[in-house]
């Protein structure tokens, strides 16, 4: 199977000018040899990371972007909060270089303070962390990232890509009980909302790539903001606002593993002056999913922090409609993350349209769900995952929605194992292109937790006349998970009495709305909807 069957081939991107085009002698558009490891939760992520940066020596480099940090986020306990543990390897001298986006005002629930705070930790323990605002009008910069390099071994190379920032929330586990250090959500999520993330850990030569994307953005001469009491006020300030030269890049990691990686990009056409990387901004990310959805034919699994915009989920709704087999199943939020009285409303319109759109297309071969803690309490889906076929998967910081397809920063991976999975049925989609080994157990990972699939599910199956890999089979498993959610809301409905099913899925039943405030909310969702603003003629061609 030609990689380019999934991947973007070269020219495919749409954005020649970034140096992800160019890096290599073969003129390829991914990297091979790679091993890429899904850190399945917060805690998982952070205690890896913490014990990476505190191994970190002179001459080292930490590079890292993201949406909001909070200084005091402990990554494992006291003594490991994230300002802490990178101003130490500061001190110790690895380089370290942060971009972190400057955000809105805090007054409307964004990271204006935290993001200042972290910056000012750092910048004051002999680091540089920029705050960066150089976004389109009321736009993020969203990527989520962490590249270590080790000048003269770089068999220890990594880098993070996903979902998970570093901040307050996100250190979660497998039980769901929530991050000790959190920060608000809806009343429905307690104190300490649970939360569910995921990131990737990349080795071998993809590491040079997301190295690449951190450079071009670290190099771009605009000025950190364009806004003149924003710039008076870092003159005022004596702000940093000039990134200090990169050492020279080192060389790619050598091969490691058998994973094909794509990064890719969501960049807006930034008015006025454009990012030099991609001056007419870039939609690799859509392309992707465009490209891989026109393949599917068993399975798609999504799990997704929003799933809305019917723009967005046309393209779904489109491999839906022309194989008649495929299934789609998403775990979503089964709680809007704010309910202001307009907020929670222009969430939910979105996510209902974008529903309506795909059960048209589908019907019973779409299912959504939410998932729940075992004490009940809803789990705050952050996720950013999508396994097509058990083939081609992706992670990262982008959600299936326009802001993320068009308007912010985004960052995320596709990989494609080159290695073949020998369990049946090795050929789900029926193109002759094999379940990968990555891709399948990526899902059956993310399945099982839902499942309550651990210790003791194979006895469990075996009494339901199951086969014990039944979940490789992704009809098989498109059913146990509605078998698993229906058993549990019977169990809800009947006043909980009894022992509690296995499992942690819920139907997602989206809430009715009020008139009122459905008529309110309906044209602010409808104005945000295509936050970039491209012309028609270049937002419809090709898609995106």
């Amino acid at each position: 199977m030609p990689a380019s069957d999934w991947l973007l081939a070269p020219g495919e991107r749409g954005n020649a000018a970034t140096r992800l085009e160019h890096r290599r002698a073969d003129g390829s558009a991914w990297s091979e040899g790679n091993e890429a490891r899904p850190l399945v939760h917060g805690a998982t992520y952070f205690a890896e990371l913490l014990a990476r940066v505190r191994a970190m020596r002179a001459g080292d480099q930490i590079l890292f972007t993201d949406w909001r940090g909070d200084p005091d986020e402990r990554l494992r306990g006291p003594g490991t909060e994230i300002a802490a543990v990178l101003g130490a390897a500061a001190g110790r001298g690895v380089i370290v270089k942060g971009l972190l986006w400057r955000s809105h005002l805090d007054g409307f629930r964004f990271s204006e303070e935290e993001n200042r705070s972290l910056s000012e930790d750092l910048e004051a323990a002999g680091g540089e962390c920029l705050l960066d605002l150089r976004v389109r009008p009321g736009g993020s910069h969203h990527q989520k990232m962490v590249v270590l390099r080790h000048p003269g071994s770089p068999e220890r190379d990594v880098a993070y890509v996903g979902g998970i920032d570093l901040c307050h929330n996100r250190n979660d586990d497998a039980d769901h009980r929530g991050d000790r250090q959190s920060m608000p959500l809806a009343p429905r999520y307690g104190p300490h909302p649970p939360w569910h993330d995921v990131q990737l850990a990349l080795s071998g030569p993809v590491v040079g790539d997301v190295e690449a994307v951190f450079r071009e953005r670290w190099e771009d001469p605009a000025p950190l903001s364009r806004s003149p009491l924003m710039r008076l006020r870092e003159l005022l300030a004596r702000e940093d606002t000039h990134a200090d030269a990169l050492p020279p890049q080192e060389p790619d990691p050598p091969p490691c593993g058998t994973h094909a990686v794509q990064v890719l990009r969501t960049y807006p056409n930034r008015l006025l002056r454009g990012y030099p990387f991609a001056p007419d901004g870039e939609r690799s990310i859509a392309r992707a999913y465009l490209k891989a959805l026109k393949r599917a034919r068993t399975l798609i699994y999504v799990e997704d922090q929003y799933l809305w915009s019917p723009r967005v989920v046309d393209c779904f709704a489109q491999a839906l409609r022309t194989c008649p087999r495929l299934r789609l199943a998403a775990v979503i939020p089964s709680v809007p993350e704010q309910d202001g009285f307009l907020s929670g409303p222009m969430n939910l319109i979105g996510r209902i349209t974008a529903l309506e759109e795909l059960r048209r297309a589908g019907g019973d071969r779409v299912a959504v769900y939410g998932l729940e803690n075992h004490a009940g309490t809803p789990v705050y889906v952050h996720a950013k995952v999508c396994v097509i076929d058990d083939v081609w998967a992706a992670v990262g910081s982008d959600n299936v929605n326009m802001r993320s397809w068009t308007h912010d920063s985004e960052l995320s991976c596709t990989v494609l194992d080159r290695a073949a999975d020998p369990r049946p049925p090795n050929d789900p989609g029926g193109l002759g292109d094999g379940a990968r080994p990555f891709a399948r157990e990526l899902r059956l990972e993310l399945m099982r937790e839902h499942l309550d699939a651990g210790d003791g599910e194979e006895a469990r199956l075996a009494a339901d006349g199951l086969p014990a890999d039944v979940l490789c089979d992704p009809s098989a498993a498109f059913d146990r998970l509605g078998e698993a959610a229906a058993a549990l809301d019977a169990w809800h409905a009947a006043g909980c009495r009894g022992p509690r099913p296995a499992g942690r899925l819920r139907r997602y039943v989206a809430p009715r709305l009020p008139t009122v405030r459905r008529l309110l909310a309906t044209p602010l969702h409808h104005a945000l909807v295509d936050p970039d603003g491209r012309p028609a003629r270049m937002r419809l061609r090709g898609g995106f």
